[in-house]
């Protein structure tokens, strides 16, 4: 094993910790991937050799320098590659490292049982597919023709699912920096079922994104949404932006977009999350012109705002849908 999958166990005032937490586990090995909102892949090929420990064992290092250092446990999954490590993290438990064996027919073996929903980029829709014509199981997808998976969900998609069913894990771990993306929560005093009030949430949250990446001068190319629900359990959702920007409209506009996709009815909502990811320096982005006199009057609106917000605090310009409540 030589990929750890690594969920540390943040409150959700915490999440903000999440660069730190990275931040240490770097200490080991300079192949971090950051899986907001609380998870990490860390490639651990050369620290094996330069600590003169397996992955095992230097998964038990880091959960304890963890609880030390920030007093936040962990749960982590080992494998040959990131695909299997991330499967294994489902099994885990705080104190006990799930692993993956190395060899092929012991790796076929663990996968067997699993529920196809266990892979990771395999959603509800695809499941739900696969599951009518009786390939639940990742082994029973491995077994499959490779002719009926790419009937059921297309050429490519079959035949990466089978590869990946099959334990065959061609992933890697791609670092990628903590600051290429900014979070912000909005818990809500008591479970809300008022969807006005998850929307004016999501405009909150929305604004206060768009301000703080203005005044880094970056833009996001990646809007995450996460609505946690008061039975813990939590729905996360992620866009492209058709352009990479930082105007609080197109976000909130986006942000409205993936909360009404979800369809929830009646939902008791605990929290709503928002996370710009893909963060890219303003000026090397580039907008589209629509000549638009509403548009550029509505950007020259915010750039006063934001300067005004910088010389008398936060709340001192805002929407009229925030204004006289706490946001």
């Amino acid at each position: 094993m030589t990929i750890l999958c690594v969920r540390f166990q943040l409150p959700q005032a915490r999440e903000a910790d999440l660069p730190r937490l990275l931040g240490m586990l770097e200490e080991f090995t300079p192949v971090v991937q950051a899986l907001p909102p609380d998870g990490a892949l860390a490639d651990l090929r050369g620290a094996e050799r330069y600590f003169g420990r397996d992955a095992v064992e230097l998964a038990s290092v880091i959960r304890v320098r963890s609880l030390a250092l920030y007093g936040v446990d962990c749960v982590i999954g080992a494998g040959p590659g990131p695909m299997l490590a991330r499967v294994a993290l489902g099994d885990a438990v705080p104190g006990v490292t799930c692993t993956v064996p190395e060899e092929q027919d012991a790796i076929a073996e663990f996968l067997a049982d699993r529920p196809v929903a266990a892979l990771p980029g395999v959603g509800a829709a695809t499941a739900r597919t696969l599951g009518d014509y009786g390939l639940d199981t990742l082994g029973r997808v491995a077994a499959a023709p490779l002719s009926t998976l790419q009937r059921l969900i297309g050429a490519k998609a079959g035949r990466e699912l089978r590869e990946k069913a099959s334990g065959i894990d061609r992933g890697r771990v791609v670092p990628n920096a903590v600051s290429r993306s900014l979070a912000t929560e909005r818990p809500f005093g008591r479970d809300e079922l008022d969807p006005a009030r998850h929307r004016r949430a999501l405009l909150s949250a929305a604004e206060e994104i768009g301000a703080r990446l203005r005044a880094l001068e970056k833009v996001c190319r990646t809007l995450t949404l996460t609505v946690r629900y008061a039975d813990r359990s939590a729905t996360t959702r992620s866009r492209t932006l058709t352009e990479p920007t930082a105007h609080s409209p197109a976000l909130t506009r986006t942000a409205y977009a993936m909360y009404e996709a979800l369809g929830l009815q009646r939902a008791r909502v605990r929290a709503i999350a928002l996370r710009a990811e893909g963060l890219d320096p303003a000026d090397q982005a580039s907008h589209q012109l629509t000549f638009d006199p509403v548009d550029e009057k509505v950007r020259r609106i915010e750039e006063v705002a934001d300067r005004a917000r910088a010389k008398f605090g936060p709340r001192a310009v805002m929407p009229g849908g925030l204004a006289g409540r706490a946001a």
